[in-house]
């Protein structure tokens, strides 16, 4: 049996809409012969080649995210992750519109070290909210190779079994060497899940350890996994990201490992007391669980929502969203900024020059930046 396969290259569906040659992913078309050119297969017909999607309005957005259609949900994120100057006022439209219909879920941070085991955990988790009657959107944000840029975006490979539950959303994204592994858009992320209906907003990030607090300014409860036996209860003893966190989770707590992780919660409960609450009135919680067996998984939702009930109660939680907001705004304007700046045509052409000179040591970083900000200040 001669398989031959299409040769035609042409744009992912993902691919932003009016993406120009700056969008290098191309794809084949499938083989012939039905479902993976099996012979036989339940054949769909496939779209003519280069065939584009139609294009989407503010009202299409806005009416498909309410609706809690999956696939315009998914668009509505790449437009809010496009940095073309069309989509982004595009998507400040769309976000315009959909503002009402946010705030009304409980966002969770979870970070920690590498391997400690914080995907496992939000799939045991995320599963348990599902059979609860919860909607959960899982935003997991991928590290990007310093080197090609590139991401793996696995996430939704470890969490096979969530991935499937018609109650969760999971949405991979690139950290784009962000600090705290946080992504730029993950604000805009969150609101248009929570107006798609998803009451409950799991943010993974990439853990690279005290470095990791910009994950602090998104969510309302922040949760530090750590495993026990490998260092971490010295390293969770230093300040840093211990002071901003609501909870603190001894993962990996089963078979051999349970009494490791037992009596690393019984410390951290120690040291916890030295430290001052990341939330007003509120206690900071060591906790041990295990994403396997399913102990203490169940438990920490209970301590989420805790927390929730006090925080409202003491005005902690809507004085810490209005903070948010107000971070947000600056941060927004520092990317505006540096978007500016980098791209004024002068900085363009002096930048090199500058580069060489403070690398070859004939120009101080100080007197190249000065010369930088005069030339941006200068143009129109």
């Amino acid at each position: 049996m001669n398989i031959t396969m299409t040769p035609k290259k042409q744009k992912p569906e993902w691919a932003p809409e009016g993406a120009g040659a700056e969008f290098a992913s191309r794809v084949l078309g499938g083989v012939p012969g039905g479902h993976d050119g099996m012979p036989g297969g339940a054949a769909k017909k496939a779209p003519a080649a280069g065939a584009a999607r139609r294009s989407l309005n503010v009202s299409d957005y806005v009416a498909g995210v309410r609706a809690r259609d999956r696939t315009i949900l998914g668009r509505a994120i790449t437009l809010v992750e496009s940095n073309a100057p069309g989509h982004v006022e595009l998507a400040q439209e769309m976000l315009g519109e959909l503002l009402p219909a946010t705030g009304n879920s409980v966002r969770v941070g979870i970070t920690g070290v590498p391997g400690a085991g914080k995907s496992t955990l939000i799939e045991a988790l995320g599963t348990l909210l599902c059979e609860r009657g919860h909607r959960v959107a899982v935003l997991a944000v991928d590290p990007s190779s310093s080197v090609s840029k590139g991401s793996i975006l696995g996430d939704k490979t470890r969490m096979e079994r969530l991935s499937r539950n018609p109650g969760a959303f999971i949405r991979p994204s690139p950290s784009g060497g962000i600090l705290g592994g946080v992504a730029r858009k993950s604000r805009e992320t969150m609101l248009v899940c929570e107006a798609a209906g998803y009451d409950v907003i799991l943010v993974e990030t990439v853990g690279v350890g005290q470095s990791e607090t910009a994950v602090r300014s998104l969510v309302d409860f922040f949760l530090l996994v750590l495993i026990a036996g490998a260092g971490d209860e010295l390293q969770g003893i230093k300040r840093g990201i211990m002071e901003l966190a609501d909870a603190i989770l001894i993962n990996k707590a089963d078979g051999d490992n349970r009494i490791r992780a037992e009596n690393a919660s019984c410390e951290l409960t120690k040291v916890l007391h030295y430290l001052q609450p990341a939330t007003r009135g509120w206690t900071t919680r060591s906790l041990c669980a295990s994403s396997l067996t399913g102990l203490g998984v169940a438990e920490l939702w209970e301590v989420v929502e805790e927390f929730k009930a006090k925080a409202l109660a003491s005005g902690a939680f809507s004085e810490r969203r209005r903070s948010q907001a107000v971070d947000w705004v600056h941060a927004m304007a520092r990317e505006y900024v540096m978007a500016r700046f980098y791209g004024n045509p002068g900085v363009k052409e002096m930048l090199p020059e500058m580069e060489r000179a403070v690398a070859e040591g004939g120009l101080s970083p100080a007197r190249a930046v000065s010369l930088l900000v005069s030339k941006f200040e200068g143009c129109p």
